[in-house]
């Protein structure tokens, strides 16, 4: 198996494996089986937020499986289980290039794919960072604007900036960015 990990160990908030599959033309039938299979596995195991699958746009693509836990240490229990260990033996003969994944943690998982992924385009990547950013930046100063209007002085004027910009950050990273790119994957990595 060619397994390629990145972790950050002191990371908290929800963390992104992100696993490439290739399974032979033949064997996508019995795939997608054990993909539901396996999805309903790791639902069982402790901080499990999400499952998204990117089936592939042409023959040559693979399947790109995006599984989001609440923490590092609980995704690393679920990668490195008995359990997913057994339903990687199951399937590896079906796949012509064996598991593949990263661990992502903080902002990368916005736009980081296994470099067996093209990355998206950097305009792209601005076209969607700004088309989610933009909107914030109109509506969070708008709904925190009686907060804001309480602070004085020049104090308070940098406090409220820094109020707004954690609000934007905390919306991008945990609420925005992990649904809308998953929304418009098919766009991001063609």
């Amino acid at each position: 198996m060619d397994h390629n990990k990145q972790t950050d160990a002191a990371a908290a908030g929800p963390v992104t494996g992100i696993i490439v599959h290739h399974p032979r033309v033949e064997a996508r039938a019995a795939y997608e089986s054990w993909l539901l299979e396996i999805r309903e596995a790791c639902r069982q195991f402790p901080g499990y937020l999400s499952t998204d699958v990117v089936r592939p746009a042409c023959e040559d693509d693979g399947y790109t499986v995006i599984i989001r836990f609440a923490g590092v240490e609980q995704l690393k229990a679920w990668i490195e289980s008995d359990v997913r260990r057994e339903f990687m033996q199951r399937i590896e003969p079906a796949l012509e290039k064996g598991d593949r994944y990263v661990i992502r943690t903080g902002l990368d998982f916005w736009f980081a794919q296994p470099a067996t992924v093209t990355p998206p385009k950097r305009h792209k990547q601005f076209l969607l960072t700004l088309s989610a950013i933009f909107p914030l930046t109109i509506v969070v100063p708008w709904v925190l604007g009686p907060l804001l209007r309480l602070l004085d002085g020049p104090g308070g004027f940098v406090l409220g900036k820094l109020i707004v910009a954690t609000a934007i950050v905390f919306l991008m990273v945990f609420a925005i960015m992990p649904h809308y790119t998953r929304l418009v994957a098919k766009w991001l990595y063609r």
